[in-house]
């Protein structure tokens, strides 16, 4: 009795929390105190944290799983993100003031041409209503005329070249056609049989001379054909970069005029200054460009002259020597200019380039 008395004292004496743990409502105060705080200072260090982010140096990347040692732990240090973001600004920097750079060039550019153009225009004028002076070369401006009348009437002689060859093409193959004819009907026509033969013969030897002949016309059309389309036009061209190049030329010239009647301050000494360097600069080369429409002239009259020397012998022998009958002449004067006939079906393109 006594002793389940005393042992009923002591468990009365031992103080049990609502978590069953022995500890003293003192000490759970105390401990409860102490996480609130813990729990204070967490959240003032996540709230700065997310104001000033975080520091790469003095944060570790830890490899394993939970609980492994020190071993496994890299410093963030050696990590080198601020030197790779100013890598990467500075080469972003680079590419702007390179494509500032161009933007400025095409800027220069695109004002030159404008003033160069606005001069040009100005001295057009001025030269059409007859207000402006011009730079005229008289013996070389008869060459260019006589040049452009010359193709003019070069390239009528090669349009008139081009409908002789087409309707002597057509004449050819009717003649191909009436002699396939005529034999036909002297294998069908006993008793025609002679006079549909002498035919069908007479036909196909005037084919055959008609095909040399046509050999002869398209060579004098291509060689015609070049001469206009290539080589005068490579001369017009030149020709064409000389007036625009006298044009920009005068309008210098009469630009520094102006500036040098005008006063004599020292903005207006630094423009006089500037329209002289670029007065000279065009000078330089409409004196360039009129020595090499000079040449090419000269050079081309020399071409001309020899080219249609040797088309035109071409030309007469051969039209001679087929409305002659005389078959050798004809194949004599192909063999004297080198003039390769094609065999039939040679144009065509074989059933392999056909796929």
């Amino acid at each position: 009795m006594a002793d389940g008395i005393m042992s009923k004292a002591a468990t009365m004496e031992i103080p049990i929390n609502s978590n069953g743990d022995t500890r003293t409502l003192s000490e759970d105060d105390g401990l409860e105190q102490a996480v609130k705080l813990q729990r204070r200072l967490d959240e003032k260090d996540l709230q700065q944290v997310m104001v000033s982010g975080p520091n790469l140096n003095e944060t570790s990347i830890v490899s394993g799983g939970y609980g492994g040692t020190a071993e496994g732990i890299i410093p963030t240090g050696s990590i080198k993100g601020p030197s790779m973001h100013h890598s990467s600004s500075s080469s972003s920097m680079a590419a702007e003031d390179t494509s500032r750079g161009v933007a400025v060039e095409k800027l220069e550019n695109v004002k030159k041409w404008g003033l160069s153009t606005y001069k040009c225009t100005k001295q057009m004028i001025s030269e059409r209503f007859g207000r402006g002076s011009r730079t005229v070369d008289l013996e070389l401006e008869a060459q260019i005329e006589l040049l452009r009348d010359t193709k003019c009437k070069y390239e009528n002689v090669l349009r008139l070249a081009r409908a002789l060859t087409n309707h002597f093409y057509n004449m050819v193959q009717t003649q191909h056609s009436l002699g396939d004819t005529f034999a036909d009907l002297s294998q069908k026509s006993p008793e025609l049989r002679d006079e549909f033969g002498y035919n069908a013969e007479t036909q196909k030897l005037l084919c055959k001379n008609g095909e040399t002949l046509l050999g002869a016309i398209n060579f004098f059309v291509s060689s015609i054909n070049t001469l206009v389309n290539k080589t005068m036009e490579d001369t017009l061209m030149t020709i064409k970069m000389y007036e625009n190049s006298r044009l920009e030329y005068d309008a210098y010239r009469s630009d520094l005029e102006e500036l040098s009647l005008g006063p004599r301050d020292a903005a207006a000494v630094a423009r006089i200054d500037a329209a002289q360097e670029q007065y000279q600069v065009q000078k330089d080369r409409y004196e360039r460009l009129r020595s090499d429409v000079t040449i090419k002239l000269k050079f081309l009259e020399e071409n001309k002259v020899k080219v249609m020397h040797k088309q035109l012998l071409l030309f007469h022998n051969a039209i001679s020597a087929y409305f002659a009958g005389n078959q050798q002449q004809l194949a004599q004067t192909l063999q004297q200019f080198n003039i390769k006939l094609k065999p039939p079906g040679a144009d065509k393109p074989s059933w392999l380039e056909e796929q």
